[in-house]
């Protein structure tokens, strides 16, 4: 019998699965395999949100698997030492996997490759799977990459991206394999109250939503904070319960504006993983120097965990932050407002920042995460790296009701419309009824000290 493996990793789905397909296409039986990878514990990267959602997608590709005549495979323990196992087991010929760009899964294909070649195995990496262009597919003339989005996304709206691929039919899987029990939400502790459902059939199912009802009104609403406007599919992207290639082909057929701007939005994560894939460093360290002398975690203490816990004084930062740590998830508006306020109304290091959203993201990505993160503090890819997002200004703007901070700062909803956004400027017994902190600093003062710092005074 021909027997292949099949190593899911940010992939887990069965539709739309090019490794998936050329296995069952090359062998009488696959393994579908998954390795709870303790190197990923040891490197902090498997927190309670992520670690929950992962479960849920695990079950449901178990279940999906099933109903073809398969099953998933699970195993614990080092990635490459349990995948050899698993080779030896089954005497397997090959090894299929997704393609990925950072560092740590750039190890892990090479130390695959290592451990499976003395046993006479084949690694077979698949583009394409995890990103909707492979991070190579388009570069700028003699270099390895773009540095800047708006050419990088001309040549990548002009790709012709691989045919979306059905489901199997059928899935066989070698008789005797071991596998532990798949994991369950239920058996992960600290989990935000708020969050949501993982695995590939909720995927498909907020994917088909999206495209039916919401993706028209995205140009127009998507910073609409309180609206809520945006598809919310960033975390099954994440884990690949949601082919981006599908994505992308499926939104071009819904057309129109909103289906424009929704698809550059994907040509901006293809964007981060292109960068990253050439510049691996960028995940800790800037991608473009400031040479910011950063303000350190123990004189920014205070500072930081006021903004942690959504209590900075300027409301619509601290509903970001709430929501953040209730559902796992933030707006991208508030995002970017969190992310601002951190590094250049606070000056603390976007390090901190990055690492605290990885602690809480359901869609904890390292090349969106890192990558947007310095975008936001100047240090990465953006073209305005000295830009002050002013939280006032923004909160008027993108909640001009005010109806996002109230629903995340319940002690301010006794103030209506815009002047949640200013609740300082009550005074007396009026300011004594709302038990809110005063701002950490004055947009003014903080402001003047991002410019001194940055040289621009």
């Amino acid at each position: 019998m021909r027997v292949r493996v099949v190593l899911f990793t940010a992939d887990l789905r069965v539709h739309d699965h090019p490794p998936l397909r050329a296995a069952l296409d090359a062998s009488d039986a696959v393994v579908p395999l998954f390795v709870r990878d303790t190197g990923i514990a040891a490197n902090g990267f498997l927190v309670p949100n992520r670690e929950a959602f992962l479960a849920d997608c695990l079950r449901d590709l178990d279940a999906g698997l099933r109903q073809r005549g398969g099953r998933l495979v699970v195993r614990y323990g080092d990635v490459a030492e349990e995948v050899a196992k698993v080779v030896t087991e089954t005497d397997a010929c090959a090894v299929h996997l997704a393609g990925d760009v950072s560092a740590y899964a750039r190890r892990r294909e090479d130390r695959l490759r290592t451990a499976l070649h003395g046993i006479g195995c084949e690694v077979v990496v698949h583009d394409a799977v995890v990103t909707c262009v492979p991070p190579g597919a388009v570069t700028p003339a003699a270099r390895d990459h773009f540095a800047v989005f708006t050419p990088y996304h001309r040549q990548w709206a002009r790709q012709h991206t691989r045919p979306v691929g059905r489901a199997p039919r059928a899935v066989t899987v070698p008789d005797g394999v071991g596998s532990e029990p798949v994991p369950e939400r239920s058996s992960v502790p600290g989990v935000s109250p708020g969050l949501a459902e993982g695995g590939e059939r909720a995927g498909r199912a907020r994917l088909t939503a999206w495209l039916r009802s919401g993706i028209a009104a995205y140009e127009d609403r998507h910073d609409d904070m309180a609206g809520d406007a945006t598809s919310r599919l960033s975390p099954d992207l994440h884990f690949g319960t949601v082919s981006p290639v599908e994505a992308v082909q499926r939104s071009r057929s819904a057309g129109g504006p909103g289906a424009e701007a929704f698809v550059r939005q994907l040509a901006w994560r293809d964007f981060h993983h292109q960068v990253l894939a050439a510049r691996p460093a960028a995940s800790h360290a800037d991608y473009r120097t400031r040479h910011d002398q950063w303000r350190s975690e123990r004189s920014a203490r205070r500072e930081i965990e006021a903004w942690r816990q959504g209590c900075t004084g300027y409301p619509v930062v601290d509903a970001a932050m709430r929501q953040l740590r209730h559902e796992g998830w933030m707006h991208n508006r508030g995002r970017l407002l969190a992310a601002s306020f951190l590094t250049k109304t606070l000056y603390v290091d976007w390090r901190v920042g990055a690492r605290h959203f990885l602690d809480l993201l359901v869609d904890g990505d390292i090349s969106n995460n890192q990558m947007n993160w310095q975008w936001a503090a100047g240090t990465g890819t953006d073209s305005r790296p000295n830009r002050v997002l002013n939280p006032v200004t923004q909160g008027k703007r993108y909640d001009p009701d005010g109806a996002y901070v109230r629903r995340w700062v319940p002690e301010l909803a006794g103030l209506s419309g815009s002047a949640v956004h200013e609740p300082w400027k009550l005074t007396g017994k009026d300011r004594a009824a709302y038990d809110y902190p005063d701002p950490l600093i004055e947009l003014p003062d903080a402001l003047d000290r991002f410019r001194q710092a940055r040289g621009l005074r």
